[in-house]
């Protein structure tokens, strides 16, 4: 199986030569990288917890809830505490590849809106700790480190 179509008949030992020339030529042809090329994220997370510090209810349902105070908008997150486990922390917002993520009526994953939010859990229906935060506005920068002369 020839790797060149050529309408000549060349040589047999002439082809690799022939395709490792071309090889060099193309190398040679392609642009000199000009500076490194960095990619970046920034995510905020709040992390919310609960904890029945003596353990007295064994395992129960706690159902975080997260207001946005601007919006109104709410998001939820339920989970199961096991008998034996005494709490648990959550992040705000959840990834929405997570099987348990933070979601309003919708279904619409929350997303890390800056602002002010409250919070709550629910423990077995009754409201059992409360908080507020500022998300915080995030931002990137990237360096461009130039080529050494």
């Amino acid at each position: 199986m020839a790797l060149f179509f050529t309408p000549f008949s060349a040589p047999s030992w002439l082809r690799p030569l022939a395709g490792g020339a071309l090889l060099v030529a193309l190398s040679l042809a392609a642009p000199a990288a000009k500076a490194q090329t960095w990619m970046v994220s920034t995510t905020p997370y709040i992390k919310l917890g609960v904890l029945d510090k003596y353990n007295a209810l064994g395992g129960y349902t706690a159902v975080f809830i997260v207001t946005n105070e601007r919006s109104g908008q709410e998001f939820m997150l339920t989970k199961q505490v096991a008998k034996g486990e005494s709490g648990l922390d959550v992040l705000f917002p959840t990834e929405p590849s997570d099987p348990d993520y933070f979601k309003n009526l919708q279904g619409l994953a929350a997303q890390p809106t800056p602002g002010r939010y409250t919070w709550e859990c629910r423990v077995n229906g009754k409201k059992a700790v409360s908080g507020h935060f500022a998300f915080p506005e995030v931002g990137n920068d990237v360096t461009v480190i130039g080529k050494k002369e």
